[in-house]
Order: structure tokens, then C-alpha cells, then sequence
């Protein structure tokens, strides 16, 4: 039998959607599920193949400083995705956080992010960069309260990091370990 969703109700409104759904399982259970619902997203891991760096963002996330006190995670630029386009939406956030004008871009994949609860998708892509190609301060939207720190940092530390447990932003670990498997000689 394939599932069913029988209807939902919206329990709350905002940035985020929020909605109990009344599910019927494959094996025929009727079941409530709570979805989170804001749309598409983009993050990108920029990398200088030639000074074997990365750019990343440092910024205050309210969920991790609520549950584990922690005030800023290093993560890659990302953002939600306003546009039809996924590459017009990442070079938007990519210059947005960081000041980079990217070009080229290197698709990972589109994933789920947090499928036990959430619709977002998110499109994950590499893209290499040169010195030259930061043409603003980044540090993302005032209005938007962002706050950002941009961050370049050596590939070999990065990868340091991600072996000894420190990266601990998801998206980011995935994008640093899928360059580490396209391009190995950049984290000699």
C-alpha cells in the first residue's frame, strides 16, 4: 500500500512553516508527523586550488547556542534560495557572506538535509577561486542580522579538523570531504 498524506494543519507561520500531518504508513497505520517546511537552500565550499585555502563564515546560529552554548559555528556560505536558478543563488550568498565573485562552479549534489523532519533540499556545490575575485567586504545583510566573519583557512587545516571531529556542521564536512576526494593534492 503507498503512503498517504490525509490533510495537514499549519501550527505556525513565519520564516518557517510548521505543520502536523495525518499520515498513512505503507504498512497501513495512521500516524501524526510534524514538517518543517522553508524551502530550497544552496551552500558552496570555495577553495584557492593555487594557495590550497578555503573561504568559510563564522556566524552566530541560535539553535546550537540554545542546546550545547556554542556561540559560533565555522561553516560554508549558504543561504535559502530565492531564485529559479541554484548557481544564481549560491554566487548570490557566496558574495553576500564572503565578498567572492564566483565563476565556475563544481556540483556535489542536492540532498536532504534533515529528512525526518524538513522539506529543505539543499544544492551543494565546490568552486575554485582566486585572490582576485573578492571584490566585496562580505560579512552578509545587515538587515538580516547576520554578523558574519569571514574566514580563509588552509586546506590541510581544515582537513586537520574534520579528522579529529571539529567540523561539526554538516553541510560543510560534506562538501570539505567531497573536494578531499576530487582533489587529494590540494590538502598535501
Amino acid at each position: 500500500m503507498p503512503p498517504e498524506i490525509r490533510g495537514t494543519r499549519t501550527v505556525h507561520d513565519g520564516w518557517a512553516s510548521f505543520l502536523v500531518a495525518e499520515v498513512t504508513t505503507p504498512e497501513g497505520a495512521e500516524v501524526t508527523r510534524e514538517i518543517e517546511d522553508h524551502g530550497e537552500a544552496v551552500c558552496v565550499l570555495p577553495y584557492d586550488p593555487e594557495r590550497k585555502v578555503a573561504l568559510l563564515i563564522r556566524q552566530f546560529r541560535a539553535a546550537p547556542f540554545f542546546t550545547a552554548g556554542v556561540a559560533d559555528l565555522l561553516e560554508v556560505p549558504a543561504g535559502l534560495l530565492d531564485e529559479a536558478d541554484p548557481e544564481e543563488g549560491v554566487r548570490r550568498e557566496a558574495f553576500e557572506e564572503t565578498g567572492l565573485r564566483l565563476s565556475r562552479l563544481e556540483p556535489v549534489s542536492t540532498v536532504w538535509s534533515l529528512p525526518g523532519i524538513s522539506t529543505e533540499r539543499m544544492h551543494l556545490f565546490l568552486a575554485p577561486y582566486a585572490e582576485a575575485d573578492r571584490e566585496g567586504p562580505g560579512g552578509g545583510l545587515a538587515e538580516e542580522h547576520e554578523a558574519i566573519t569571514v574566514t580563509e583557512m588552509p586546506l590541510a587545516t581544515l582537513a586537520a579538523m574534520s579528522e579529529a571531529g571539529e567540523i561539526v556542521d554538516m553541510k560543510t564536512l560534506v562538501l570539505l570531504l567531497s573536494l578531499r576526494l576530487r582533489r587529494p593534492e590540494l590538502f598535501a
